[in-house]
This record gives C-alpha cells, sequence and structure tokens, in this order.
C-alpha cells in the first residue's frame, strides 16, 4: 500500500547527507516551503530508498561515508527507471567537483548555501517543462 498519494500538489524530496546538522536545516526548510522532506545519512541501497519514498527530487552530499555522492548520481542517471530523477550535489569542496565531473547531476550547489538560492533551484527542477 502506498501511502503517500501525489495529488500533483506534494513535492516529495529525499535528501542524503552525512552531517545531522546539515540534514536538520535542509528538511525544517524545505518542510517549511511546503515540501515533503525525507532524509537519509546514507545511502546503501539508493534504488530502495527511491522505491520506497518515490521522490521527485534528490539533494545529496558529493563526499559520503563509504561513497561518492557523485557516483550515486551516476547510478541514478544511467538507470532507465531513474533517468528522468533530478538530482542536486552539494558540497563544501567545489574545486573537488569541478575537477571529478558532474556525474550527470542537474544541479551543483556549494555549501555553505543560501537557502533562498536553494529554493531557487530545487523550484527550477521541480517546474513542469513548458514546451
Amino acid at each position: 500500500m502506498h501511502m503517500l498519494q501525489n495529488t500533483g500538489q506534494t513535492r516529495r524530496i529525499l535528501i542524503i547527507d552525512d552531517d545531522a546538522d546539515v540534514l536538520d536545516v535542509m528538511q525544517e526548510a524545505l518542510k517549511y516551503e511546503g515540501f515533503d522532506v525525507k532524509i537519509a545519512e546514507r545511502a546503501d541501497d539508493i534504488f530502495a530508498l527511491i522505491k520506497e519514498y518515490d521522490p521527485q527530487l534528490i539533494m545529496m552530499d558529493y563526499i559520503l561515508k563509504g561513497i561518492n555522492g557523485g557516483e550515486l548520481c551516476h547510478q541514478i542517471k544511467t538507470n532507465p527507471e531513474t533517468s528522468n530523477l533530478p538530482v542536486v550535489l552539494l558540497s563544501a569542496y567545489p574545486r573537488v567537483y569541478n575537477s571529478l565531473g558532474t556525474y550527470g547531476a542537474d544541479e551543483f550547489i556549494a555549501k555553505p548555501f543560501d537557502l533562498y538560492d536553494l529554493f531557487g533551484r530545487v523550484n527550477g527542477l521541480l517546474m513542469p517543462a513548458t514546451n
């Protein structure tokens, strides 16, 4: 039984970051903006998390314990079932990101970030395409 009903109003975001303080701030700020937010400190099985929560956007730290968030992003982007899911990578080390590549991420946001910039980018990725 799927508990979450997607009425088009609820916008679900999955956030993966091994820094609990960052998770808390992002969860509270995005909930305040009307998003449904699920947080995780690790993503041992990213596809199980995606299947369980069915997010419309994923935000993850570039450097996670035990795995490169960029590699997780690459796995999401190369899987036909999840390739259209927007992924935002976050990092306090933008030079690392710039040197290693984007891994197919839709956006990159450097930490520390401005919450209004974050909201603007998230909303931009979640807007329906107007063709």
